[in-house]
């Protein structure tokens, strides 16, 4: 736990720009559940931190911009009861989301046309079911 995020290969979030805060889990539990400190809240500060190369960190901040507050990224996790578990689940939503965030934007899509013996063959069936619904019909028109 002491290591640092990883993202991607060549990103890695120092654990000292982490910060954990940790509350009682909301919802039904047992005995345990009003004395432990199990729900944990992840934070990042995405804005100003030195560890993201500036390109990234534009991109990233344009992609987070509405799950953003004044630059800092927080993933809250409470689905397990151990608190060491809802750690590991905050950290791995936490790279997830930076790593959906940081990357590449997808190649832009170049438009095609479909070719002469595809509109061919469409038309040819076209063809085939108006006639077959002709020859259906009782009338002989």
């Amino acid at each position: 736990m002491d290591d640092g995020l990883r993202v991607t290969d060549r990103l890695v979030v120092p654990a000292a720009e982490l910060r954990e805060r940790f509350s009682r889990s909301s919802g039904p539990g047992g005995q345990g559940v009003n004395t432990t400190d199990s729900r944990v809240e992840l934070s990042f500060d995405l804005a100003g931190s030195p560890s993201v190369p500036e390109s990234l960190r534009e991109r990233a901040l344009a992609r987070l911009a509405g799950r953003l507050v004044d630059g800092v990224l927080t993933v809250a996790a409470s689905e397990h009861r151990a608190q060491l578990a809802n750690r590991e689940a905050a950290r791995e939503r936490m790279a997830a989301l930076l790593r959906e965030a940081v990357a590449p934007p997808p190649k832009p899509r170049r438009p095609t046309r479909p070719s002469r013996g595809a509109k061919e063959r469409r038309l040819a069936e076209k063809k085939r079911q108006s006639q077959r619904k002709r020859d259906r019909r009782v009338d002989g028109d």
